[in-house]
C-alpha cells in the first residue's frame, strides 16, 4: 500500500468536484491520502504526465481527455473508450483502467433490475455512457439506445423512444448545485421497469423522485461510486479489498449524508429537538425560520403580517430549496412547510423527514400568526394528511427533549430502543 516508505498518494481529478464523495470513499476503504483536484481542460495533461500522484480516479468529463497521455491502457478501457482509474508505474509510465464498468455492473445487481432482452435508453454520450452500454450489452440488453444532444437520437426526437424498459442517466442533468433539473419526462415512459441515475449527489435526483412517485425501481449512482473505488483500492495497492466492504460504506455514506428533516405543527419543539439531535450526531443544525431572516430581512411572522402568507411560502420555498440541497445536517422546518407539495421532493431529495406529533394542548402560540387566528384544532385538521404524506417516521413528542431526540435516533437506526 505504499511505494518504498512513503505513504501512497492518489486522487481525484475532474472539472468541478464539490459534489464529490470520493475522499470520503477511499478514507474509509485504505489508508492512502486521496485529494481532490479541480482542473481546466487544458491543465489536464501536465497534471498527469507531471504530476506526483501515485495513481488517482477521473471524473467528468476527462474520462477520454487522459487517454493520449497515457503509455498502457487496460482491454475493458480501450473496449468502452473511457479511463476512470491511472496508476502509475515505479518506472513512471501510467496505465489507465476503467473500473466503472465493475462499478455499474454491481449497481445493476444491486437494484435487482432486470435488464436482460429489454430495451435500454441511456442519457449521455460522454465516458460514462460508454460504461453503461458496454455492460448493458454484456448483460444481453435487447436494444440500446444512446439520447445525447446533436446526435441522431436526440431530446427532441427522444417521443420515438417511450417503449424503453430501462432508463439510465449518464449526463450531470441534477446533480449538486444544479438539483432539481430532468432531461426526460418519465411518466411518458409507459413500459419503464428500471432508472438507474448515476448521480449520487443529491441522493434522489429529480428522475429518482419522479420514478418514486410512479413505482419504479430505482436506484442512485452511490453504489456504483463505491464499488469502482473498491476496484481502483486493488489496482492501486494490489491488495484486495476485505468482504462485504461495499456494503459497508454505502451504510455507512448514505446514513452519514442523509439530512434529518423535521416537521410538525408551529410550536411542537421542532427547533429545541433538532438541537439536541445535531449536538448528539455532531452535524450542523438548521432552523428554517431562522434562515428565512437570514436571507429575506424579515422574520417569517412579519412577512406573513405584511405580505401574506402566499408570498410567505413562496420565500420560505426558497429558503427550502438552500436547505435541502444540504447533506448530513438536521433542520427543522416551519409548521405549515407541507402546505406547499412542491416542497416535498427538495426536502426528501437528500432527507428523511420526521413528523415530531404533539398535543394540541401543549403547543406554543407565541409569535406565530397562524396559530393565533383561528382554533388550533382547525389548523392541526387543514396539515394533518399533508405532515402524514410527507413523512417517512412519526415521533411522538415527550417532555425532555432528550428522550424525544433519542426516540428519533432509534427510528433512524442510529441505537436500539431502552
Amino acid at each position: 500500500m505504499s511505494v518504498g516508505r512513503r505513504k501512497m498518494k492518489c486522487g481525484l481529478i475532474g472539472e468541478h468536484l464539490t459534489h464529490s464523495f470520493s475522499a470520503i470513499i477511499h478514507a474509509e476503504i485504505a489508508d492512502y491520502t486521496y485529494d481532490l483536484f479541480e482542473l481546466s481542460p487544458d491543465e489536464v495533461g501536465s497534471f498527469v504526465k507531471n504530476g506526483e500522484l501515485d495513481a488517482f480516479n477521473v471524473t467528468i468529463p476527462y474520462k477520454k481527455t487522459v487517454i493520449p497521455f497515457l503509455d498502457r491502457i487496460s482491454p475493458e478501457a480501450m473496449r468502452i473508450g473511457a479511463v476512470n482509474t491511472v496508476v502509475r508505474r515505479k518506472d513512471g509510465t501510467l496505465d489507465g483502467y476503467n473500473t466503472d464498468y465493475f462499478g455499474f455492473d454491481g449497481m445493476i445487481t444491486a437494484s435487482g433490475i432486470d435488464v436482460k432482452e429489454k430495451k435500454a435508453v441511456i442519457l449521455g454520450s460522454g465516458g460514462a455512457s460508454l460504461t453503461v452500454q458496454t455492460v448493458l450489452a454484456d448483460r444481453g440488453a435487447r436494444e440500446i439506445v444512446v439520447v445525447g444532444r446533436g446526435l441522431e437520437n436526440n431530446y427532441l426526437n427522444i417521443d420515438r423512444h417511450l417503449d424503453a424498459d430501462i432508463i439510465v442517466n449518464a449526463t450531470p442533468v441534477g446533480m449538486y448545485p444544479n438539483n432539481g433539473e430532468r432531461l426526460v419526462e418519465l411518466e411518458k415512459f409507459k413500459n419503464c421497469r428500471g432508472v438507474f441515475d448515476l448521480i449520487y449527489n443529491p441522493a434522489r435526483t429529480a428522475l429518482l423522485l419522479d420514478a418514486e412517485k410512479l413505482g419504479i425501481p430505482h436506484i442512485n449512482g452511490l453504489y456504483m461510486l463505491v464499488s469502482q473505488a473498491v476496484k481502483a483500492y486493488g489496482l492501486f495497492t494490489d491488495e484486495k479489498a476485505e468482504s462485504g466492504v461495499i456494503e459497508r460504506v454505502v451504510e455507512k455514506i448514505e446514513r452519514d449524508t442523509e439530512n434529518i428533516i423535521l416537521i410538525g405543527m408551529p410550536g411542537c419543539g421542532k427547533s429545541t429537538v433538532g438541537s439536541v439531535l445535531a449536538k448528539t450526531l455532531g452535524r450542523e443544525f438548521f432552523d428554517a425560520d431562522t434562515e428565512f431572516e437570514k436571507m429575506h430581512g424579515i422574520t417569517p411572522a412579519e412577512a406573513i403580517n405584511t405580505l401574506g402568507e402566499n408570498r410567505f411560502r413562496e420565500m420560505e420555498h426558497e429558503v427550502l430549496a438552500f436547505l435541502g440541497k444540504q447533506s448530513g445536517k438536521v433542520i427543522a422546518c416551519g409548521g405549515g412547510a407541507v402546505t406547499r407539495e412542491y416542497n416535498y421532493g427538495i426536502l426528501h431529495q437528500n432527507g428523511t423527514i420526521i413528523y415530531l406529533k404533539r398535543e394540541l394542548s401543549k403547543l406554543s402560540t407565541d409569535g406565530r400568526p397562524l396559530s393565533q387566528r383561528g382554533p388550533l384544532e382547525a389548523l392541526f385538521n387543514a396539515r394533518k394528511d399533508a405532515y402524514e404524506a410527507f413523512a417517512d417516521h412519526a415521533v411522538d413528542s415527550r417532555e425532555v427533549p432528550r428522550e424525544t431526540a433519542n426516540a428519533m435516533l432509534c427510528v433512524l437506526g442510529f441505537q436500539e430502543e431502552k
